[in-house]
C-alpha cells in the first residue's frame, strides 16, 4: 500500500502540473480569440467568462489523456533516473504489478474524462451556441464599438459615435437594414437619431431599441421615391421573450439521444465521446514501457516519440469521426480498429518489458 500510494500520488501529482499548463495555454488562446471578436463588438463582454466556462469540459476531455499519459512518463522516468525502480525490482515489483497499480488512477482520470465527454461538453458546447446565436439574433446593441460600423448580420449595420458615462445611451446613432415590404418587394431603411438605448418590457419580456429625435427614411430599389419619417421617440423590437436558437446537431445532442440515431453524424460522435475514456487505459499501456530509460539518456528521452504516438492515435480517431460522419467509413466498423491497434502495440510493449525486465 505505501508503493501503491507513492507511484499514484506521483503520476497525479505530475499529470495535474501538466494540464494545468496545457489548460492555462489553451484557455488563454480561446479568450484571446473570444476578446477580439468582443473588441470588434461580435458579442458583449459581459458574457466573455460564461463562454469560457462551458469551454472547460471540452478542455479538459481533450487535456486529460495527454497529461496523464505525460504524468506516467515522467514520473517513472524520475524513477529509473533515481534508481527506484531498481529497488522495486529487487523487491519483486514486475512490469505487470507496476501496469496494475497505474491502472488504479488511470480508472479515476477515465470517470472525469468520460463525464466531461459524455455530459458535460456537448451541454457546454450548446449552452454556448446558444448564448452566441442570441446575440447575433438579438442584435445587442450595448456591444457596439463606438466609432465603427458594424454587421449584426441579416442585412442589418449598425454605428454610434459615442456612449454616456455609464454605457446607457448611445449617441448619434445610424442604422441601416434590408427589409421586405408586405408584397414581398425588398425596401432599404436607414434610420438616424441623435441618441438611443435598450429597455425590456416588464410584461412581456421583451427587449427594445429607444431611439429618440430622429429620421427613418425608406427607399425601395428601382423607385425615385423615398419615405420619411421624423419622430421624436421610436421604438423597434429587437427580440421576443419567447426567442431562442433552434439548433440541433449530434455535437450539441445528448449521449443518450445519439443512442437512438442512426444517423452516421450521430453515431461518429457517439463513438467519439466513448474513445475518449477509452483512449485513457490504452494511452496507460502504451506508457509504461514507453517510461523505462536508461540513466544516461535522461527522463526526457522517450517524450517527443511518446508525443508523436498521442498526435497520431487522436489524428486517426479525428479522421474515423469525420469518414464516419461522411458515411465513407461503415459506423459498424468505426473508430474500434484504431483502438484495437493501439491496445496490441501496447501489449507487444508490455510483453517485451515484462521479457526484458524493468532495470534491464
Amino acid at each position: 500500500m505505501i508503493i501503491f500510494r507513492y507511484l499514484t500520488r506521483e503520476i497525479l501529482l505530475t499529470m495535474t502540473a501538466v494540464a494545468g499548463v496545457l489548460l492555462l495555454v489553451i484557455m488563454g488562446s480561446r479568450f484571446i480569440r473570444y476578446f477580439s471578436n468582443a473588441a470588434e463588438g461580435e458579442i458583449p463582454a459581459s458574457i466573455l467568462g460564461t463562454l469560457m466556462l462551458f469551454h472547460l469540459p471540452g478542455f479538459l476531455e481533450l487535456i486529460l489523456p495527454l497529461a496523464f499519459f505525460l504524468g506516467i512518463l515522467l514520473a517513472y522516468g524520475q524513477l529509473y533516473l533515481n534508481s527506484e525502480i531498481t529497488v522495486l525490482v529487487a523487491c519483486g515489483t514486475s512490469p505487470l504489478k507496476l501496469l496494475q497499480v497505474s491502472l488504479v488512477p488511470a480508472a479515476v482520470v477515465a470517470v472525469l474524462v468520460g463525464l466531461c465527454s459524455l455530459l458535460l461538453t456537448p451541454a457546454g458546447a450548446l449552452q454556448n451556441e446558444v448564448m452566441i446565436e442570441d446575440q447575433r439574433s438579438q442584435i445587442d446593441f450595448s456591444a457596439l464599438a463606438p466609432g465603427r460600423f458594424q454587421d449584426f448580420g441579416g442585412g442589418r449595420t449598425a454605428y454610434t459615435e459615442a456612449y454616456n458615462d455609464d454605457r446607457t445611451r448611445m449617441q448619434s446613432v445610424f442604422i441601416s437594414e434590408r427589409q421586405q415590404r408586405r408584397d414581398g418587394t425588398p425596401e432599404s431603411v436607414v434610420t438616424r437619431a441623435d441618441q438611443g438605448y435598450q429597455v425590456v418590457d416588464d410584461e412581456t419580456g421583451s427587449r427594445f431599441l429607444v431611439l429618440a429625435d430622429g429620421e427613418r427614411y425608406s427607399v425601395e430599389p428601382g423607385r425615385h421615391q423615398a419615405e420619411r419619417l421624423i419622430f421624436e421617440t421610436y421604438a423597434v423590437r429587437l427580440s421576443r421573450a419567447e426567442d431562442r436558437a433552434e439548433l440541433y446537431s449530434p455535437e450539441y445532442a445528448t449521449t443518450a439521444a445519439l443512442f437512438d440515431d442512426d444517423d452516421p453524424e450521430a453515431q461518429a460522435q457517439l463513438q467519439w465521446r466513448l474513445s475518449m475514456p477509452l483512449m485513457v487505459f490504452v494511452l496507460t499501456l502504451l506508457a509504461m514501457p514507453l517510461s523505462r530509460v536508461n540513466p544516461r539518456q535522461g527522463r526526457f528521452a522517450k517524450l517527443l516519440p511518446a508525443i508523436f504516438l498521442h498526435i497520431a492515435y487522436l489524428s486517426l480517431l479525428l479522421a474515423a469521426l469525420d469518414a464516419i460522419g461522411r458515411g465513407s467509413l461503415p459506423v459498424a466498423v468505426g473508430m474500434w480498429p484504431i483502438h484495437a491497434g493501439f491496445l496490441a502495440l501496447g501489449l507487444a510493449m508490455m510483453a517485451n518489458a515484462q521479457r526484458k525486465g524493468m532495470s534491464g
